[in-house]
């Protein structure tokens, strides 16, 4: 998870809302991909961290699907996150602050809940809620007061 902060950190300082996706080999333990949000520097709406993290992942196993790894995202995922979990198969997903408002997983449209959903990953947030809670307000707050 703190790879995934890392690249969060990364994101923040880019102008990015801070959010951070790691993709694990959990026998190995080797990292497949890494990213963070560059949805304003693509000038792309799709570009979040975990879809960036699914398509490296697929592109360098060469698989659009990917089954057996796990990611570890520091925002509960959006229902189009979630979408694209699902459909890459991945096997769990960590992720640390809930997200009321956008999120997908255990809030909004419940995305792995829905009787069309082909593919539900095991699911286990909260990890690091705090630290990815304080980092998220204190991007918002200082794009709030212009810094």
């Amino acid at each position: 998870m703190d790879l995934a902060f890392a690249e969060a950190d990364a994101a923040a300082t880019r102008g990015e809302v801070p959010v951070g996706a790691v993709i694990v080999d959990p026998v190995s333990g080797e990292i497949m991909a890494r990213a963070g949000n560059r949805t304003e520097e693509l000038c792309d709406p799709t570009a979040h961290a975990e879809i960036l993290a699914i398509r490296a992942a697929a592109q360098a196993l060469r698989s659009p699907r990917l089954p057996g790894l796990d990611l570890y995202v520091t925002l509960e995922p959006c229902a189009l996150c979630a979408a694209a979990i699902s459909f890459a198969r991945l096997r769990r997903v960590y992720f640390g602050a809930y997200d009321p408002k956008g999120g997908g997983v255990e809030h909004g449209a419940r995305f792995f809940q829905q009787p069309t959903c082909h593919h539900a990953p095991d699911i286990y947030g909260g990890f690091d809620e705090t630290r990815a809670a304080i980092q998220l307000r204190t991007f918002f707050r200082q794009r709030r007061d212009g810094f």
